[in-house]
């Protein structure tokens, strides 16, 4: 895998965080705050539970944003596939939240993306390579 490609993954990588961390954030808010939508069935009723979700969805959105400026180094491939291994984890371990919000299709895409990306960033940080250097910015 060439570095202009493992810099892609990463930006594809963070992009997936991104959009998925801010969906995941705003439907907290609107469950949390406003009883409204997926979230309201599983802490409508027990808003300080909402701490988790609020906090799980603001660090991964940070994290998107690392992952997007990182150069293509192994250490950033590894760091990507550790975070995708624990949200991707989390959400099996925790799969009953999805049926509780009515959202399988959720967990659906997201868990099965986190699986991807833990896969592809494992080969990109092998293909990169234990001592490969930074690409030069401009």
């Amino acid at each position: 895998m060439t570095t202009l490609r493992r810099q892609l993954l990463l930006r594809v990588n963070a992009g997936f965080l991104l959009v998925a961390a801010a969906a995941g954030f705003w439907t907290d808010v609107l469950g949390i705050f406003f009883s409204v939508g997926a979230q309201a069935r599983i802490i409508g009723s027990a808003p300080h539970a909402g701490i988790g979700f609020i906090e799980a969805h603001g660090l991964a959105f940070i994290i998107g944003i690392l992952l997007w400026r990182a150069a293509p180094l192994r250490s950033w491939h590894l760091t990507a596939a550790a975070v995708h291994m624990l949200l991707g984890t989390a959400n099996l371990v925790f799969w009953p939240i999805f049926l509780a919000a009515d959202a399988l299709w959720a967990g659906y895409v997201t868990t099965s993306l986190h699986w991807a990306f833990v896969v592809l960033q494992l080969i990109a940080a092998n293909a990169a390579g234990a001592n490969a250097e930074a690409p030069a910015r401009a």
